[in-house]
């Protein structure tokens, strides 16, 4: 029983250790989270002002850009990761 216990115990750090992410992943996912809160508050500040319908549509439109570069950054940081040894 206690094998069985410690294998577990194991085979769970293993897991844990294996999906951590190097420093420059976590410094690339930082610069995405920050490009997509300068987005959000873009967004914001022309909702906030004149224009109605058309200024929430570009609202949209800013986040739905600031998303996609984030998306890309933390894309190409994952497969820059993925290739390097750890």
């Amino acid at each position: 029983m206690k094998k069985m216990i410690m294998l577990a115990t194991v085979a769970a750090l293993g897991l844990g250790v294996a999906a951590c992410d190097s420093g420059a992943e976590n410094a690339a996912e930082s610069q995405a989270q920050d490009v997509r809160e300068s987005s959000e508050a873009a967004a914001d500040k022309i909702e906030a002002g004149p224009g109605g319908d058309v200024a929430d549509d570009k609202a949209d439109a800013v986040r739905e850009a600031g998303d996609a570069k984030a998306d890309k950054m933390e894309d190409a940081a994952d497969k820059k990761d993925a290739g390097t040894p750890e």
